[in-house]
């Protein structure tokens, strides 16, 4: 057996410790998103801030996180993605515990911002990071990294809550929950490897073509994944009628199958392949959310908010993989137009589906995700990497 290969899987020993690493920064940046929305009421609460007011503050992650993402793409292929995840890395922990630090709507504003900016230059530069180590392992790997992020936003979001519970105030859970953090973006920088800037890879380093729809077709699965967090439980509880209790159910079912899906996705992605994939995850998430709506039952419901985690769970880890892979001179430029533009309907998609809901009625609105993935699967050949 060569020297520096693991047993296990006949990979060399650095590359498995590149994929760990890679995991390692897909769990810390959940994390620390769980851990944030856990305490936002604690933090509403020590401001005395109204809902208008919070949400204004709450506008300062979105505005960060586009402003982070378009800066980085261009630094990542630049100086590579390693030299750009790490220090991110690093500066999320800080950034995490700035907002309890804050004395007013202002200094909330300007500290979620920053929290945004860092959190939004960790998602494209670890992705990016992601796609190289990929390539190297040569079957598809990217679903798992974003499984880990799904396990970290649990973990970060159950870790808040136990600390809410403990009647622990926000900036100890933030300082804690840093310091954990750091802890793991240390173990990512010893691990990561080293990757070098576009100059000196092959490639002229411009944004490959038909990335802009990549984009528009993250877009389409994040305003599902935005309304499935806001709006699953309104929708049990007031539409069909279902108890308080039962009508948490819904996200949790999406969140559930969405994190397990992630975990098969690999092995779906190898067998399928990612067009076919992604064609099948689309038309699953569609009808599955579909056919619960005509049914209108509140079991039928959770079900349906299921089938539609498990449709989405596969679709953007392969559209971010089909992005970053076009190009390794461009995977920067590439994944930060990707990740801006599926932001952008994470954000929006919730506001659209209530204003929607306003005109039509709830279950009439929420047909626009299921629509939506059901365009993801007629388009799904957008994956394919263009030739000439």
């Amino acid at each position: 057996m060569p020297t520096g290969t693991a047993p296990a899987t006949g990979r060399p020993a650095a590359l498995l410790k590149a994929r760990t690493a890679g995991c390692l920064l897909f769990l810390l940046a959940g994390c620390a998103i769980g851990t944030w929305t856990a305490r936002i009421p604690a933090i509403k609460h020590g401001l005395a801030l109204t809902d208008g007011q919070l949400s204004i503050g709450l506008l300062g992650i979105a505005a960060g996180a586009v402003g982070g993402m378009q800066a980085v793409g261009r630094l990542v292929d630049r100086f590579g993605s390693t030299r750009v995840m790490i220090p991110a890395a690093l500066a999320q922990g800080p950034a995490l515990a700035a907002p309890a630090y804050a004395v007013d709507l202002p200094t909330l504003t300007l500290a979620l911002v920053a929290f945004g900016a860092v959190h939004g230059m960790l998602d494209v530069s670890m992705n990016a990071g992601a796609v190289a180590v990929e390539r190297r392992w040569g079957r598809p790997i990217m679903s798992s990294f974003h499984a880990v992020f799904s396990v970290g936003g649990f973990l970060g979001a159950a870790t808040g809550g136990l600390f809410a519970a403990a009647d622990a105030s926000a900036r100890t859970t933030f300082l804690t929950v840093g310091a954990a953090i750091a802890l793991l973006a240390l173990w990512a920088w010893r691990w990561a490897p080293p990757t070098p800037p576009a100059g000196e890879r092959p490639g002229g380093g411009r944004v490959p073509r038909g990335v802009l729809f990549l984009g528009v077709l993250t877009f389409c699965c994040l305003v599902g994944e935005g309304a499935a967090a806001d709006w699953s439980a309104v929708y049990l509880r007031d539409s069909l009628a279902g108890s308080p209790g039962f009508a948490a159910a819904g996200y949790a079912a999406f969140s559930i199958t969405m994190t397990a899906g992630r975990l098969a996705g690999d092995r779906l992605a190898a067998r399928l392949g990612p067009v076919r994939l992604v064609r099948l995850c689309g038309l699953l998430a569609a009808a599955g959310l579909g056919t619960a709506l005509l049914i209108g039952h509140p079991l039928a419901g959770v079900i349906g908010f299921g089938c539609f985690g498990a449709g989405l769970s596969c679709i953007v880890p392969q559209v971010f993989s089909a992005a970053g892979g076009r190009d390794p001179a461009a995977a920067g430029r590439a994944l930060a137009r990707v990740a801006s533009i599926g932001y952008l309907g994470f954000l929006s998609g919730p506001v659209l589906i209530g204003g929607l809901a306003e005109i039509t009625g709830l279950p009439a609105a929420l047909a626009v995700p299921a629509l939506l993935a059901a365009f993801v699967a007629l388009t799904a050949t957008a994956l394919h990497r263009p030739t000439g």
